[in-house]
């Protein structure tokens, strides 16, 4: 009489995970340099402006927010520092405007645009995204790289930032640069802008903190190192021959053994 040999159950096999490229060197180091350079721009620009802040929130008399309060100036030590403020901002500025520049041709001869760049598309994947952030969607949209919201944002910061250097050389040098200060509507018209955009960078600032926090370590390490940890679990089958209940790996060629590195090359 023989015995009959039960099948045994698959067991899963643990999690592998390999390391995929998501961020060329050239985009960190362009990405890591910009963050002081911002930062001691909006610090530098808050001083220059402190000597003449105009711009409020109000409809006729009624103010609702000044731009900015004493009490907003004191405690940061902004106020009273007109001359450090512009020294560092002018000079900061070029450094600013040479790493945009040197991005933007970046993009260009790298291809890394096409991944930037929002399609047809984006608008509508935009919402999707949006709504998956605020909880009210459970699937997440399609994801490259970056997602639809991600795009749009990217390249609106990039357009705000070459706006911003031209508002910034049109108040600088009204005389010099007279016709740029006239593109921009007069000197007080390039103020504003130029404020605004200022406005604009911190929001983004901030908002891009709060989803680096929410995307976690993983995203953050893949600006700092360039990859990311893919999940890749190994797949574990039952051979047909169930009479012998053996348990086995599919049988490609290579034994088990590791698989060759699949990178993709980091040339700039």
């Amino acid at each position: 009489m023989t015995a009959v040999t039960e099948r045994p159950a698959a067991i899963p096999a643990p999690e592998e995970r390999r390391a995929r490229l998501k961020h060329r060197r050239g985009s960190r180091w362009m990405h890591w340099v910009n963050f002081p350079l911002l930062t001691i721009m909006i610090w530098s620009g808050l001083r220059i402006y402190w000597a003449n802040d105009v711009y409020d929130l109000s409809i006729g008399s009624w103010t609702f927010y000044e731009f900015f309060p004493d009490g907003f100036y004191e405690p940061l030590g902004l106020n009273r520092k007109l001359a450090k403020g512009m020294a560092w901002h002018f000079t900061f500025g070029w450094l600013f405007a040479i790493n945009g520049v040197l991005y933007g041709l970046y993009t260009l001869v790298t291809g890394e645009w096409r991944h930037l760049v929002p399609d047809r598309r984006s608008i509508k994947e935009s919402f999707l995204v949006l709504a998956h952030d605020l909880y009210l969607r459970k699937e997440a949209p399609p994801q490259g790289r970056y997602n639809a919201a991600q795009r749009l944002s990217y390249t609106g910061i990039l357009i705000l930032g070459a706006f911003a250097v031209l508002t910034g050389v049109a108040i600088y040098k009204p005389n010099q640069a007279n016709l740029l200060t006239t593109i921009f509507g007069g000197y007080e018209s390039a103020r504003a802008i130029h404020f605004i955009i200022t406005m604009a960078f911190i929001a983004f600032f901030v908002i891009h903190i709060l989803q680096v926090i929410k995307a976690g370590w993983g995203n953050f390490f893949s600006m700092v190192t360039g990859y990311e940890l893919d999940p890749k679990p190994k797949v574990t089958a039952v051979d047909g021959a169930a009479d012998h209940g053996a348990v086995t790996t599919p049988d490609d060629g290579a034994n088990n053994e590791q698989p060759e590195n699949e990178q993709e090359a980091d040339r700039v």
